[in-house]
């Protein structure tokens, strides 16, 4: 085999020799970006506490340190610095203290910061890390989750070994349903429990016991001696990973309770502040690869319980009561933007915003952060397709901008500008949604390369976001195009379920009629058609190959080649099996074959790389290979990208970001004579 690292540096350079006399968005400025999340907001909406997250170019890592920032966005202040790991900040009760997750000593532990005083302690000294932490109504404690591990003795033994003797290392004896996770890696024995700890430090004390995981977001109710939480403590637990409950936690006796009973994720529990009612997300589960996600509500006085949200055709995310216990704000994606609205106990909801800003970092994806004061302030993270994630505050209807965390990165760079288009679909006539990103200084006189960029899931979307990869591919000349095709979220529940069984199928027909719709606006070269994706976005690029030549190159990252080798090797392989086919490989091999893209490679003339992560346990590198080796046999220009150490989200380090960008766009120009 030969190995051809110099491709790397001729992919790299490409870009870098560009970036010299460019003033457009090159792969060094992506260690240039940062971007907000996880608010915390007091009360009065007088601060706003949130992370602000940046690329370290030393160390190839994010840092997250917490900031604050005033209502008008004059003052904004750090509260925490240094080159590691500051998140999850949560304000005690009394607003004095802000509790917070730090990676500064090397491992993650809870740290307080006393906000008057400016002084700083680390209250924990934990062996595993640390997560969703809530503090106790009164103040004196924190409840957190951590992974509790077991012992696993091997059911074998060997006669000892000499002293001094260097024998391999022992094997490893599995027998869970679990046993690897993506971006984790091989899993140890163990569960993951409660833990309550005082605000001032000392051992902590383990709330919850059992096979089963505990974790997530928690909410206490009025009295403060117990709280809800989300967990599958059934039985069948692991071969039915989304069938959770409510239950509640007794803090003195250690006593759970369930309080909800049915087939389907109940999730997010959220205790009204007079404490009367129970308001939590979930669905009637019906085996389908998607279902919208709504708003229950348990009243504690009558034990009824209602759904608030039958008006809309749209999935719950997060909840937040308002202050007078009269309704609920909440956030959903619609059309490829995260909303917010409000939803009283009674009646309709109403939108209130639908900026709230993508906090993803690589492709455009939807999703953001938002919070409430006692007064119905809001504060969310604000993006467009020019800048990641700020904050913003909305105060009487009118969004007011806090931060500009990236002007002098952005500033006087000339970047892509979106265009939001929409097209009916060849297939059906289906409304398709999608965006296109125009290089700067575009002319529309002249003839552009496409480059259709897809996205994973499949059950996900895009939107009008910032989105470094779309940027870097704009800035060298091409004109991209991104769409949500069936399958896809935000655009209700039937638009979603029409891949369910039945993927990939005719979201194929809904993005070429996409490229099509490009094409006819005149500015397109043909004979420079590219198309890529990454997972769910991988499976449409090794479809697409696999059923027309009309491309000049494609690059399939992360994808499924095989949905049976897939089923019997991914992360997650009871949820793939039950949810996303009619029932286990060996019983519908057909099935299973007839949406494997390996089942078409006999078609494929298009020169096609591939790109994919070495530690990827969700569509494990195993997928990559046979793809890989099955184009060779048919004599395929073909190539494989094989990224060290990256699980499923390869984009983590930002290096790697810059390389998939880099050996994507190099596998383009070598097939359209530009090398």
């Amino acid at each position: 085999m030969k190995f051809k690292a110099s491709l790397a540096l001729l992919a790299v350079a490409s870009f870098y020799s560009h970036a010299q006399t460019s003033n457009t968005f090159q792969l060094e400025n992506v260690f240039d970006l940062e971007y907000a999340n996880q608010l915390e907001m007091t009360k009065n909406g007088e601060t706003i506490f949130f992370v602000r997250n940046r690329m370290d170019i030393k160390t190839d890592r994010k840092v997250s340190n917490i900031w604050s920032v005033n209502p008008d966005g004059k003052t904004m202040l750090p509260l925490t610095s240094g080159v590691h790991m500051d998140y999850s900040p949560v304000l005690s009760p009394d607003e004095t203290r802000l509790a917070f997750i730090s990676t500064r000593d090397g491992s993650s532990q809870i740290y307080v910061k006393w906000l008057k005083t400016g002084n700083v302690a680390k209250i924990s000294n934990l062996t595993q890390s640390p997560g969703g932490l809530t503090w106790t109504p009164d103040g004196k404690n924190l409840v957190f989750s951590q992974f509790v591990p077991e012992k696993s003795a091997s059911p074998v033994s060997l006669p000892g070994k000499p002293e001094g003797a260097k024998w391999a290392e022992p094997a490893k004896y599995i027998d869970d349903v679990y046993y690897r996770a993506d971006g984790g890696g091989y899993t140890k024995a163990g569960y993951r429990h409660f833990f309550m700890i005082s605000a001032t430090g000392g051992n902590a004390r383990q709330l919850s016991f059992g096979n089963f995981d505990h974790g997530g977001s928690i909410s206490f109710n009025e009295t403060g001696d117990a709280f809800y939480f989300s967990a599958n403590r059934h039985e069948d637990h692991e071969l039915k990973p989304t069938n959770s409950e409510i239950y509640k936690l007794n803090v003195a006796d250690l006593s759970i309770s369930q309080v909800t009973d049915r087939v389907g994720p109940d999730s997010r529990p959220a205790v009204s502040p007079n404490g009367r009612y129970l308001a939590y997300t979930g669905y009637d589960d019906k085996k389908t690869n998607y279902e919208n996600s709504d708003i229950y509500l348990l009243d504690f006085k009558s034990g009824e319980t209602s759904v608030l949200t039958t008006d809309l055709d749209r999935s719950v995310e997060e909840i937040k009561w308002d202050d007078d216990s009269r309704g609920i704000y909440f956030s959903y994606d619609s059309e490829g933007k995260t909303h917010l609205a409000y939803q009283p106990r009674n009646g309709k909801h109403k939108v209130i915003t639908e900026k709230i800003g993508s906090v993803a970092f690589g492709r455009p994806y939807s999703g953001g952060d938002f919070d409430v004061s006692e007064d119905g302030d809001v504060a969310i993270t604000l993006a467009d397709t020019q800048r990641p994630a700020d904050i913003a505050l909305i105060k009487r209807g009118k969004v007011n901008r806090l931060t500009q965390l990236n002007e002098d990165a952005l500033g006087n760079k000339e970047l892509a500008k979106v265009e939001e288009i929409w097209v009916k679909s060849s297939h059906d006539g289906l409304a398709v949604q999608g965006w296109i990103a125009y290089p700067p200084g575009f002319d529309k006189n002249k003839k552009y390369p496409l480059v259709l960029e897809i996205h994973g899931g499949p059950v996900a979307n895009y939107g009008p976001h910032f989105s470094p990869e779309v940027q870097l591919f704009a800035a060298k000349g091409n004109v991209v195009l991104y769409m949500n095709p069936r399958g896809s979220d935000s655009y209700g529940k039937e638009f979603a379920q029409t891949i369910h069984h039945n993927y990939p199928s005719n979201d194929f027909d809904d993005l070429m009629t996409g490229v099509d719709a490009v094409i006819a606006k005149g500015f397109i070269d043909e004979s420079k058609l590219f198309v890529t994706g990454g997972s769910g976005g991988g499976v449409l690029t090794a479809w697409i190959v696999g059923h027309t030549d009309r491309f000049a190159a494609a690059v399939v990252a992360k994808p499924v080649i095989n949905w049976i080798s897939f089923v019997l090797t991914a992360d997650y392989y009871p949820f793939f099996a039950d949810y996303w086919f009619p029932g286990k490989p060996w019983d519908n091999i057909e099935h299973y074959m007839k949406r494997s893209p390996i089942s078409y490679v006999g078609n494929v003339k298009t020169p096609t790389m591939l790109l994919t992560g070495e530690s990827d346990y969700r569509t494990p590198i195993s997928e990559t290979e046979q793809f890989y080796q099955a184009l060779k046999l048919q004599g395929v220009d073909t190539a494989m990208v094989r990224i060290p150490n990256a699980s499923h989200g390869i984009t983590a380090r930002p290096s790697n970001l810059m390389s998939k960008v880099a050996y994507i766009q190099w596998w383009f120009d070598k097939n359209s004579g530009n090398d």
